[in-house]
């Protein structure tokens, strides 16, 4: 027992050391272009990265995004050069900028306003029974005062 537990304990410090030694091997070029890759939208594929898609588009694509980065190219260029070509669409997570903003701020916004409409018709609710509860004491009174009157006429009566 005591010789399992000490293999998985090995295992466990130094499988995080073989990640980290994977990934300084790896080429600061290509990891530039999976990060890329992985942040634009096959425009054949719905919902899949140029760098997870199979299509021949985003073969294409990505071949275009490597010969850019091996060129030298910005990352903010080559994400403008796919821009240019297939718009906003073509990112994977919608900007925060021009009208986008609708769609990050909209349902805030729709819940705020959704939160005010609510409690200002619970404020309308609240008074409508408060001045229901009003009248139906007043009428409670009045008949009540009503009925006490008739009943000591019809006392009245009964006794002569």
């Amino acid at each position: 027992m005591k010789f399992l537990l000490g293999v998985v304990l090995t295992f466990l410090l130094i499988a995080p050391l073989c990640v980290q030694a994977e990934s300084r091997d790896e080429d600061p070029a290509e990891a530039m272009v999976r990060h890329i890759a992985k942040d634009l939208r096959c425009a054949v594929c719905q919902n899949q990265s140029v760098y997870e898609s199979n299509s021949e588009l985003a073969k294409d694509m990505l071949r275009i995004v490597r010969d850019k980065v091996m060129a030298g190219e910005k990352e903010a260029v080559i994400r403008d050069y796919f821009f240019q070509r297939y718009g906003d669409y073509i990112y994977l997570e919608p900007t925060t900028s021009g009208m986008n903003w609708i769609l990050w701020g909209g349902p805030f916004l729709g819940l705020g306003i959704g939160g005010l409409a609510l409690w200002a018709a619970m404020q309308s609710w609240r008074k409508r029974t408060l001045e229901a509860s009003a009248k139906t004491q007043e009428t409670t009174t009045v008949t009540d005062d009503t009925m006490k009157k008739r009943i000591q006429q019809e006392m009245d009566q009964v006794r002569m």
